[in-house]
């Protein structure tokens, strides 16, 4: 079996490759730095004895977006596997963020999402098993004020997982919305989020999350909120006045 991950260089991507090289999948690793998915690659074969595939790709560029496409498509080595995990998050007053990066953010979380779910379904399809995890988040579930932007594009993603899963019914392929909390990885500190506040409750590791996202996709789940505290978070943002949540979340954002 092998396995595509993309933003596999650092975080919950390195995690899914290390846990789908360990459980016996050939991989092929999607990320701009080849300097980190050559040594990841170099770690899985030695540890393993798996096959790694590197493609370095840049998803906010048509272009590379173009390439994974097409080794998504391809017959040979088919992928039965695609976790989607490449993405990044802003923070700040939506007016005062340079807009060029909120649109490669837009370009990463949904577009190239979406693009790279619809180049591997057909051949999954076709041979009558696969699947596809579709790394969201919790921010999704609501308005997110002073992560506008990033809330948005995981409300998508959770939204059009969710939909693509009910239209799989049946065929033996799975759509799995993933939607993770605080982890610890380094996207907080890419996107400029101050998380010194923040209680060890609140934290899962990357391996945690991902261990949960592969029994949830075994058992043919459309959504995972892995951890806890997470599901808590997420059931009280369901039974809340919309307007109340909003608030609340941008009282909590003012603590970022």
């Amino acid at each position: 079996m092998t396995s595509l991950v993309t933003g596999a260089s650092s975080g919950i991507g390195m995690a899914f490759a290390r846990r789908l090289a360990a459980r016996g999948d050939d991989l092929v690793v999607v990320a701009r730095s080849e300097g980190r998915l050559k040594e990841l690659a170099d770690e899985l074969q030695s540890g393993s004895g798996r096959e790694v595939e590197v493609l370095l790709a840049d998803l906010t560029l048509a272009d590379d977006v173009g390439r994974v496409e097409q080794r998504l498509q391809s017959d040979e080595r088919p992928v039965e596997l695609l976790v989607n995990n490449a993405g990044f998050g802003t923070a700040g007053t939506f007016v005062e963020l340079p807009v060029g990066r909120e649109d490669e953010e837009i370009r990463l979380n949904v577009l190239a999402l979406m693009r790279l779910t619809h180049a591997a379904l057909p051949g999954m399809l076709r041979r009558g098993h696969g699947g596809v995890i579709n790394v969201s988040s919790v921010g999704g579930f609501q308005a997110g004020p002073n992560n506008a932007t990033y809330s948005a594009t995981k409300a998508f993603v959770t939204s059009f997982s969710e939909a693509v899963h009910e239209e799989l019914r049946g065929t033996g392929v799975n759509v799995l919305a993933l939607c993770p909390g605080f982890t610890r990885t380094e996207f907080h500190q890419r996107g400029s989020f101050d998380t010194e506040h923040l209680p060890k409750l609140a934290w899962q590791t990357p391996e945690a999350v991902v261990d949960e996202a592969l029994a949830a996709i075994e058992k043919g789940k459309a959504l995972c909120v892995p951890g806890l505290v997470n599901k808590l978070s997420a059931s009280m943002v369901h039974v809340a006045p919309r307007g109340v949540v909003r608030r609340v979340s941008a009282k909590v954002a003012e603590r970022f």
